[in-house]
């Protein structure tokens, strides 16, 4: 059969819409052996790659794990020769081995990423693949569709130009319609469907219906014959009414301005004078069609519509208007960083209107011809500098995704029909239209946006970088609570000092962590900063030198802070259980600790405060009621080794945990002095 394709094709393949004539059909292959179904088996052999954030979790937790072997037999080898006392020297190195291996890494993950998704569908956005929430923050280039998405896909006739005058119907209200107007607006009716779907006709008959209620211009008793409808080589369309007595046909007749002339078999200087009418309408934005009207006395209706004698009324300009919050969206993408380029069918004209009202930058304006006969170089160096492409087809749409990744950008492409698949599928991030997309573009896509509109895109960049941002502290959170722990496993077993942990309080601890840095910074909110900042590199590491630089400080500062604690109880004389009661509510104040000032590494615990994080509130308030059950309850102090503390130990130990973060608190202070003065 050969490929599919067009070009007068004797062959019609599954899936194919058939929109016009008649014929039969012999069934040459189904299910699988089709050419959809060969589409659908390549790719069920396709395994998707796993994300940069994902490769380096692994590698890091490999690591980490291996370190975690080999500090485990070190330190079980060093004991039990040391102190003669292997099977309490396995336990240490157990000890020591759950303190480093981070397990919270794979967790941490997959929480953010499928709550992240959970978050946007709230916001009725349809993460398809879980990996594209990660990378939505680093997105630098919109590419969006003008209808239904910067537009509201709703029609309305802003103008209607009758010899030479022109009547503004949103000005004059439904009521002042002039007299003139009356039968242009009652062949615009009659020439729509009864009950219609197109937005231009939705916008045509709503008008009429309101103008011209209580008048004789209304005809629902009237009954169709017959509707000529558009054909490549006539853009008009016309509708063959009969009324009830009778007596003629009326013809009512719409389409393109230059069809309708045609129709009207227009010339000379009236022509010039409605074409130049025509183009003027075009270029504020308007779609404008043409209306017109005949009548007929034959019984018989002829096969064309060239062969009534039509007589033209009048101009309609109809606008599709701007999405209200599309022009506050496009200022937050370009604080953010972000371009919006917007990429549409429609003439350039309205195109740079539509732009305008949106609020983009005008740059330069590429048609699709244009962009057809640019060689690579050409089309880079323009996809640079445009921001509207205009009369754009759907293969174009991938040569611009292209030129645009090859320019370095990260790129995330809107689309709706069957032919945006391949573009959707090349861009980084192939965003569907839920509400009026075809079922292969939005299975060709990463997200899905169920109500079709701009800012919900915008919303999802947003979320994007949220959710990176927190994933960030949390990573920050669980490297430098695991120091601490894993030192004061070690330090006692070469120094020979009392131990002060076993597996049941790494156990303990572990019950704070894994649901602190999974769940907590998950809700934590957005900084306020988020979408003023430049879009991050697709190439920056999540396990970067300033992220790891900073959680061995955070670390090291509360290792210091609980061995201090437990070096001098040790060296004024205190039991054992005492010693490691008090360096082990520091540690857990610590971590808490830990854990409040990761919230921001801009803003200070004081200012973070008022920030809403119920799951925050829930975890402190866990960790110390579980504290105070283990330091209180007989039973649970013997299972953990500890004595009772004082009020003044407890306060000791509580200033000790807090005070190991002061130093970091000052970094932010300075770090936004310091901004704040460059910026001045």
């Amino acid at each position: 059969m050969g490929a599919p394709g067009g070009g007068d094709s004797p062959y019609v393949y599954a899936g194919t819409l058939v929109v016009g004539g008649q014929g039969i059909c012999r069934v040459l292959a189904t299910g699988p052996r089709t050419e959809i179904g060969k589409i659908g088996g390549a790719l069920r052999e396709i395994t998707p790659r796993p994300t940069r954030l994902q490769r380096e979790t692994r590698a890091m937790v490999v690591r980490l794990a291996a370190l975690g072997a080999v500090a485990c037999l070190a330190v079980f080898i060093a004991y039990g020769m040391t102190r003669e006392d292997w099977l309490k020297g396995l336990l240490v190195g157990i000890a020591l081995a759950m303190a480093l291996l981070p397990e919270e890494f794979p967790v941490v993950l997959t929480v953010f990423l499928t709550l992240g998704a959970w978050r946007m569908s709230r916001h009725r956005i349809l993460t398809r693949r879980i990996p594209a929430v990660e990378t939505l923050g680093s997105t630098t280039v919109l590419c969006v569709d003008k209808t239904g998405t910067l537009t509201l896909n709703r029609m309305a006739v802003r103008k209607l130009v009758v010899d030479g005058k022109t009547w503004h119907p949103e000005a004059g209200g439904d009521s002042a319609a002039p007299e003139e107007c009356h039968d242009r607006l009652e062949f615009g009716v009659l020439a729509s469907r009864r009950d219609p779907f197109d937005p231009m006709e939705i916008a045509i008959t709503g008008l009429g219906g309101d103008a011209l209620n209580g008048t004789e211009h209304l005809h629902f008793d009237w009954a169709l014959e017959r509707e000529y409808p558009l054909s490549p080589d006539l853009l008009a369309l016309s509708h063959v009414w009969r009324s009830p007595d009778g007596r003629e046909y009326v013809i009512a007749a719409k389409g393109a301005p230059e069809a309708v002339f045609d129709l009207c078999h227009l010339e000379g200087e009236r022509l010039e004078d409605l074409t130049g009418e025509a183009e003027r309408l075009s270029e504020e934005g308007l779609r404008v069609l043409g209306v017109a009207k005949a009548s007929f006395h034959k019984e018989e209706l002829p096969t064309d519509q060239h062969e009534f004698s039509f007589q033209f009324l009048g101009l309609m300009g109809l606008e599709d208007p701007v999405r209200p919050s599309v022009p506050s969206s496009v200022q937050e993408c370009r604080r953010a960083g972000i371009r919006v380029v917007m990429v549409t069918g429609d003439h350039p004209g309205t195109a740079l209107r539509v732009a305008e009202a949106a609020g983009m930058e005008q740059g330069v304006c590429v048609t699709g011809p244009e962009m057809a006969g640019m060689d690579e170089g050409r089309l880079r160096e323009i996809a640079r500098r445009a921001n509207v492409f205009a009369r754009m087809v759907p293969e174009l749409k991938l040569r611009l995704v292209r030129a645009l990744q090859a320019e370095g950008e990260v790129v995330a492409m809107t689309g709706d029909g069957v032919n945006d698949a391949p573009a959707l599928k090349a861009a980084d991030i192939g965003v569907a239209m839920g509400g009026r997309g075809a079922d292969v573009a939005r299975e060709s896509a990463d997200l899905v946006l169920l109500d079709d509109d701009f800012s919900t895109l915008v919303s999802a960049v947003r979320s994007g970088r949220r959710i990176f941002d927190n994933l960030k502290k949390a990573v920050a959170y669980i490297i430098g609570v695991h120091i601490p722990i894993a030192g004061m496993t070690v330090i006692p077993v070469f120094f020979r000092l009392p131990l002060v942990f076993s597996p049941v309080h790494i156990a303990f601890l572990e019950i704070i962590i894994d649901p602190a840095c999974s769940l907590a910074f998950e809700a934590e909110p957005e900084e306020e900063d988020l979408m003023l900042r430049a879009p991050r590199s697709p190439r920056q590491r999540l396990f970067d030198r300033s992220l790891l630089g900073i959680s061995v400080l955070q670390g090291l500062s509360a290792l210091l802070a609980v061995f201090l604690v437990f070096f001098i109880a040790y060296r004024r004389g205190m039991d054992e259980k005492e010693v490691r009661a008090l360096a082990y509510t520091t540690l857990v104040v610590s971590n808490l600790a830990l854990l409040l000032a990761n919230r921001s590494w801009e803003r200070s615990i004081w200012e973070t405060r008022r920030r809403k994080n119920r799951v925050l509130l829930w975890i402190l308030a866990g960790a110390a009621a579980l504290l105070a059950a283990v330091l209180s309850i007989p039973y649970l102090r013997g299972l953990f080794a500890l004595s009772p503390l004082s009020p003044v130990d407890l306060a000791i130990c509580i200033g000790s945990g807090m005070i190991s973060v002061v130093w970091f608190e000052m970094l932010k202070l300075l770090k936004r002095n310091g901004a704040v003065s460059g910026a001045a």
